[in-house]
């Protein structure tokens, strides 16, 4: 008896857990909830209309009011509620509490409205805010993703840069070697000219003297005779 029992439930929950699965799918179904804007209706003030709409269906609409009295006059004449004291002290509070909803109610629903309504904006200003800064990164993404179809030629260009600088450097030192080669081939230059001159004029110089030397005084006097006669005959001449 408890094997059958324990095969027929193993069965059923089998069946159940299949029914599960194959349901499963249809829960990606369910429509998301949202947030009601306004409160759900309410009659008396204070009591959900759902409640009266629950027996409308099943006693129509006296049904909410012939429950309502029937229980309250089972529990009152089987004094399961004893009116006691509290009783009507609740009566008394109530009616207080009626008089500040009109009086206050508004004012106090008003001033509820619009702290809830700054709580909502401080929300809805965070995800603003969260989403223009999706915004300005994918914005960042796609000036990005720009720049890279750019930067070969960047490349190119800086390329070029550096080898014209490279080549300009190359011309500075080649042009600041020959200056320097200049400077000393015109030093060697100037000293070999230096050196030609001191030792043309030491040659003079020693031609003069050995010359002077080799003159005797006899020779000089007959020079000079000999100069005056020729401009003497040059004189006449003229």
């Amino acid at each position: 008896m408890l094997s059958r029992l324990a095969f027929q439930n193993g069965r059923a929950l089998s069946v159940a857990v299949r029914g599960i699965q194959t349901s499963a799918p249809a829960l990606c179904d369910i429509p998301r909830q949202k947030r009601p804007i306004n409160p759900s209706p309410v009659k008396y003030g204070f009591i959900p209309e759902e409640w009266f709409t629950f027996f409308h269906s099943k006693t129509g609409i006296s049904g909410p009011y012939v429950f309502l009295g029937t229980v309250g006059t089972y529990l009152v004449s089987k004094e399961l509620y004893v009116l006691e004291h509290e009783y009507y002290n609740s009566l008394s509070l109530f009616m207080i509490l009626i008089y500040g909803i009109k009086k206050y109610g508004s004012n106090v629903a008003e001033f509820l409205d619009k702290e809830c309504q700054d709580y909502l904006d401080t929300f809805k200003k965070g995800r603003q805010d969260e989403i223009q800064g999706f915004r300005d990164r994918i914005k960042l993404y796609e000036d990005t993703k720009f720049m890279s179809k750019v930067i070969p030629l960047l490349n190119d260009v800086n390329r070029q840069n550096i080898a014209m600088q490279l080549e300009a450097v190359y011309r500075e030192r080649c042009m600041e070697f020959y200056t320097e080669v200049k400077k000393r081939l015109d030093y060697h230059a100037q000293i070999d000219t230096v050196e030609r001159r001191i030792a043309q004029k030491h040659m003079v110089q020693w031609i003069i003297n050995n010359v002077m030397k080799s003159i005797t005084p006899e020779q000089e006097k007959a020079n000079l005779q000999q100069c005056i006669k020729d401009l003497e005959s040059l004189a006449a001449k003229a």
